[in-house]
């Protein structure tokens, strides 16, 4: 039964896979709460302000044109409505030319998907729903692709450069650096940290083309950079809407192809962190695994101790036929200072501690004749 009670107990432990996704679970768990928090602590207070600013007015519009608070709310619910079919406060660009209808579906076969722009139709909605399918892992297998020639391009000019000398000497030294050329590979760090480069340096390039187009602070073209190439796709700041903009033609094309390279980039850099992030779950792993095993075993090698800590301090009588070894025995066992139990005394011993079972010779007083008498009448 104990046998089977372990087969049962190692069955239910997960394999390393397993536990690897249960532990990434767990920690982007933690990490949400934690940037939850910290994003709360930050922009509650900011939004309590913008909604006591936002009541004020309409009280005071109200007040001042004779309105009604309902009317004007009602007037505003419009407007929401409104911005879905793409009507803004100022005038923009046409959003469902050519141009713009082009704008939107690579918006949503990139999955960035701003938001600024939505079909309103039943038609167009449905039909959004297997476009975005069948486009979506399109561009998933493209980013893919490009991923691996990115790598090889990467690989090969690491390599160029680890290697340090362009000609090789003699047969057999092609022959060895043939060889060390198949063995050696290009780490992961240093592929991570050249493509963490491109990307700054794409979106410091683009930050700069969109402060100038757009109006925006440098900052705020950073910030978009990395939403829109990271796929997040807020909508708060979105690029080429302006109405001047649609005689811009090679501002469209670099926007297109700026978004087209940094998501690609992005995209890879994003895939070897993840490598990187598999790496530190490993070892995550393998060392848990460690302080399990070396808990363990010290606990195996401390369980006599504790046994002898936790036992009765005075040892167990026992009966022996040899009186002089049992006085030396129990002198030993007083000397160590520890309660000994002395199960294995010497042979032909008879410890009285054990099971009711075991009978006891008893002697009655007076009388030669010794009678055994079992635990129960005891």
């Amino acid at each position: 039964m104990k046998h089977d009670f372990s087969r049962c107990c190692s069955s239910l432990i997960p394999s390393r896979e397993t536990a690897r996704f249960y532990l990434l679970c767990l920690l982007i768990a933690l990490y949400m709460l934690a940037g939850a928090a910290i994003f709360s602590s930050l922009e509650r207070p900011v939004e309590l302000k913008a909604h006591q600013l936002w009541e004020r007015r309409l009280r005071d519009f109200s007040h001042e044109h004779n309105i009604s608070c309902e009317d004007l709310k009602s007037l505003l619910r419009y407007y929401e409505e409104a911005r879905t079919a793409g009507i803004r406060a100022d005038r923009g660009r046409a959003l469902w030319d050519i141009p713009g209808a082009f704008y939107f579906v690579g918006t949503v076969v990139s999955t960035i998907g701003f938001g600024v722009t939505a079909p309103s139709t039943v038609t167009g909605k449905v039909l959004l729903v297997f476009y975005g399918l069948l486009g979506c892992s399109a561009t998933i297998l493209f980013f893919n692709l490009f991923l691996e020639r990115v790598i090889t391009l990467l690989s090969f000019l690491i390599f160029w450069c680890h290697r340090g000398r362009p000609g090789h000497s003699g047969l057999e030294g092609q022959t060895g650096e043939e060889n060390r050329n198949e063995e050696w590979k290009p780490s992961v760090y240093q592929v991570t940290l050249i493509l963490f480069f491109a990307v700054l340096l794409v979106a410091c390039g683009a930050a700069f083309l969109y402060s100038a187009m757009e109006g925006w602070t440098y900052m705020e073209s950073l910030y978009f950079c990395f939403v829109a190439f990271s796929t997040v796709g807020f909508g708060d700041f979105v690029s080429g809407q302006r109405e001047h903009h649609e005689d811009t033609w090679a501002y469209q094309v670099a926007n297109c192809l700026l978004m087209l390279l940094g998501v690609c980039c992005t995209y890879s850099l994003f895939n070897t962190i993840s490598v990187i992030i598999k790496q530190g779950l490993n070892w995550m792993l393998t060392t848990l695994a460690w302080m399990y095993s070396s808990i363990r075993h010290y606990r195996l090698q401390f369980r006599p101790l504790f046994k002898l800590c936790f036992s009765d301090s005075e040892p167990p009588i026992c009966s022996y036929e040899d009186d002089t070894l049992h006085r030396h025995q129990v002198q030993a066992a007083s000397s160590l200072g520890h309660g000994i139990l002395w199960h294995s005394c010497v042979p032909n011993a008879k410890c009285l501690c054990d099971e009711a079972q075991v009978e006891t010779v008893v002697l009655k007083e007076g009388d030669q004749t010794p009678y055994e008498v079992s635990d129960q009448s005891s």
